[in-house]
């Protein structure tokens, strides 16, 4: 069994073994806010960022630039997988980026109430 590491910040505790991720995904700009709000209303994310970027790639062999949104919403790593299921299942793009970093540190109290956000039951 992993033993959870924490260590004093005041008189909260920060822990790398949380269990929280960070899912990122760009989207049309237009498509945007229906996503991120469809993500927090079935409760599989607690909060998602929505930033505006200009990307640049290739895509079937040409150069692309397109302004569109980054995604970012936080969750759990129990959930990631319907995360990941939602945004492709109502992603306009044929291959959308979607990619989930693990939260390394963070406060304590903030993620403690991502858990409780995504929890099955509220």
């Amino acid at each position: 069994m992993v033993r959870e590491q924490k260590r004093a910040v005041g008189s909260r505790f920060m822990s790398t073994q949380k269990g929280i991720i960070v899912v990122f995904s760009t989207t049309p700009a237009d498509k945007s806010a229906e996503l991120a709000r469809l993500l927090v209303e079935k409760r599989v994310v607690a909060c998602v960022n929505v930033v505006p970027v200009h990307s640049y790639y290739h895509w079937i062999g040409e150069f692309c630039s397109e302004p569109e949104h980054l995604l970012i919403a936080k969750t759990t790593k129990k959930k990631a997988q319907e995360v990941i299921a939602t945004i492709k299942s109502n992603h306009p793009y044929e291959v959308p980026e979607i990619i989930a970093l693990p939260v390394f540190d963070g406060y304590l109290p903030y993620l403690e109430w991502v858990h409780k956000e995504t929890a099955d039951e509220p």
